[in-house]
């Protein structure tokens, strides 16, 4: 809400999971109570380029306990003699004033340290994926000398099955040629019991004649 021309905060809709308001360049000059009872978890508060004049208005900032910025550059309050001072030991629970805090160090970025922030918890997931080294190493170790030794059994399977069919078929070849040398045996003794009887036969045509 900068630089909307915002007089009063009687309006401001409560919002008490709010921790940065931004009301810089309008043309606020009280009612700083509303922001403790409205936003009552604020950490940053930029009223710069407003009409505050005296230390009275900023009192009201007592209340946000967590306020711990605040920025009222370009408000006439800061043409006040020991303004700076003043301001620390009226709200003392703020670090910084106008970006500065007491030994004036400046006051670091919000950006930075939200990408800090989010930079730590990367990492933390980054690890938490990865798990302890080791681990996994040696279950693929596992996996393999399991697959290995059953790549084993099964080759000792077909070895043994491929025999098995061998001896069935070497059985079955004995058999066939027992059976085919016994046929040629009786074909034989067939053909030698005709020609015996064909043989008297013969004898008994020749005596005959």
């Amino acid at each position: 809400m900068a630089n909307v021309e915002l007089t009063s905060l009687a309006k401001l809709p409560t919002l008490s999971k709010l921790r940065k308001l931004e009301l810089s360049d309008n043309i606020i000059s009280g009612g700083l109570e509303v922001l403790a009872e409205r936003c009552p978890n604020l950490t940053y508060l930029n009223l710069s380029g407003n009409k505050i004049k005296d230390l009275g208005t900023v009192e009201a900032l007592q209340n946000l306990k967590n306020l711990k910025s605040l920025d009222l550059f370009n408000c006439e309050i800061t043409n006040l003699e020991d303004y700076r001072d003043s301001i620390f030991e009226l709200l003392q629970q703020i670090t910084y004033l106008d970006g500065f805090d007491q030994e004036d160090n400046e006051a670091p970025d919000s950006e930075d340290d939200d990408d800090e922030e989010g930079d730590e918890d990367d990492d933390d997931e980054d690890e938490d994926e990865a798990g302890p080294p080791g681990e996994y190493e040696e279950e693929d170790d596992e996996d393999d000398g399991g697959s290995d030794l059953g790549e084993g059994e099964e080759e000792e399977e077909v070895g043994l099955s491929y025999l098995m069919k061998e001896e069935i078929q070497d059985e079955d070849d004995d058999d066939d040629y027992v059976e085919e040398g016994g046929d040629e045996e009786e074909e034989a003794e067939g053909v030698r019991g005709e020609k015996r009887k064909r043989d008297p036969e013969d004898e008994g045509e020749e005596e005959d004649d």
